[in-house]
């Protein structure tokens, strides 16, 4: 089964349990979806459909953030409710020792020469860890490597 019938599945499923925050957020991350295939004139497929959901999760970090830093709390639970559902839709988060065992293999098959061949690793990372670890710790743990 697709991530979109996963997604259109669940939003049936919070309308009948009558659970608005869910609702509310699988209507928003399937809005998200037609949005992006009107304007792009595609269909997305279930990577670019998890890069859509991995990017919201993202915004909704950065807002209940910034809506700490203003003591705004009933502002700040709504956002993490509604990363708490993105979630639920994304596939389980990497540990510490399988991304170091998955940066170590990337090392190793693209043979990178320095700094200047990171893009190199990124991309063979990039569809193994997609919605399972942030990019910018993935980013952070490859200079690290490519360093030491």
């Amino acid at each position: 089964m697709s991530l979109l019938d996963n997604l259109k599945n669940a939003q049936k499923d919070a309308m009948r349990a009558k659970d608005k925050i869910r609702l509310g957020t699988i209507r928003m991350a399937l809005a998200g979806v037609q949005q992006r295939e009107i304007d792009e004139r595609i269909v997305l497929n279930d990577s670019d459909i998890l890069a859509l959901l991995t990017k919201m999760v993202k915004q909704r970090k950065d807002a209940a953030g910034q809506f700490e830093k203003a003591n705004r709390q009933d502002l700040v639970d709504i956002e993490l409710a509604e990363i708490e559902v993105l979630q639920d839709f994304l596939p389980q988060a990497l540990s510490e020792a399988e991304l170091s065992v998955l940066i170590t293999q990337a090392v190793n098959e693209t043979q990178p020469s320095g700094m200047q061949d990171m893009g190199k690793v990124m991309a063979w990372l990039k569809p193994k860890v997609q919605g399972r670890v942030d990019m910018g710790l993935l980013s952070g743990k490859i200079k690290a490597a490519l360093n030491a």
